[in-house]
């Protein structure tokens, strides 16, 4: 089995009136130590009141990297200045590619605001290689209708694939890197084994519920690190639980990440935000 070298709970960092817990980085949990995967914001879970103003994301830039959110309760707006629109419901993921450049937005329906409701959403950020660091901006955005579902004989554990291939599912959702994602419930009592090469970084956190990860117990709110031996992950649920679980070959190269930027250099930094003030991302301001 891979040795588990920490386990890291996630800070409560409320933005605006949102509840938001942020799982990496934190300062026992940098950006670079599960490369490829840099960043994890889990939202709520809270109920916004009827007619209220909704997600606080408004109009803002990104470069050189890529945004899978997980919509778990009420719905998100994404607009982007590429193209890219859709309003997703509870169970769906949207995958953004900021690449060389994009200016998006993140925000409730207007339905939601007049209404009220449940809001849950994890937003993780992937870096991209510095191959990839420019490519052209995309979008995909999927309803729970369009991510396909592998369960276990026993209906205990559920595996909603979003990329990568898992026992011969493959996922909507074709990655520019080997990213293999998706979120697992469990119902209480729920066991599954993975094997992952060695090599590979794995990204496991616990959204909510109690699971036994190769011997040892997460909870949740907390994000496992595992050293690069073994190649065996078991899981067991003590209690209903759900997961953020994926792995991906590590780049290996050194990053810089500012505000919304994430690229290479400093110098590349620089020149992002140059060029997002001189309006060079996508078609212009959102």
């Amino acid at each position: 089995m891979k040795t588990i070298k920490g386990r890291y709970k996630a800070v409560y960092e409320p933005i605006a009136d949102l509840v938001t817990y942020r799982a990496m980085p934190t300062a026992m949990l940098p950006m670079n130590r599960l490369d490829p995967f840099i960043f994890l914001n889990h939202h709520g879970p809270q109920v916004y009141p009827p007619h209220n103003t909704g997600l606080p994301f408004g109009p803002h830039p990104h470069r050189g990297f890529e945004t899978v959110t997980f919509i778990l309760e009420g719905d998100l707006v994404h607009k982007d200045n590429s193209s890219g629109s859709s309003v997703i419901n509870a169970g769906g993921v949207q995958w953004m590619t900021a690449g060389k450049g994009i200016v998006h937005a993140e925000v409730s329906s207007d339905e939601f605001k007049k209404e009220g409701g449940p809001v849950e959403i994890l937003q993780l950020w992937v870096n991209l290689p510095a191959k990839h660091k420019m490519v052209q901006p995309g979008y995909t955005g999927l309803q729970a209708a369009d991510i396909p579902v592998v369960s276990s004989s026993d209906g205990k554990v559920n595996m909603h694939i979003v990329s990568g291939t898992w026992e011969g599912v493959t996922g909507p959702v074709k990655p520019l890197t080997d990213i293999h994602l998706a979120s697992i419930d469990f119902k209480e009592g729920g066991k599954k084994n993975f094997g992952i090469p060695a090599d590979q970084t794995v990204f496991l956190y616990v959204v909510r519920g109690h699971v036994r990860v190769n011997g040892e117990d997460v909870t949740e709110h907390y994000i496992v690190e595992f050293s690069h031996d073994g190649n065996i992950i078991e899981l067991k649920a003590l209690s209903n639980s759900l997961i953020l679980f994926g792995y991906a070959t590590p780049f290996h190269e050194p990053f810089v990440a500012y505000g919304p930027f994430v690229m290479n250099t400093h110098d590349e930094i620089q020149q992002a935000y140059k060029d997002y003030h001189e309006g060079k991302f996508g078609n212009g301001h959102l």
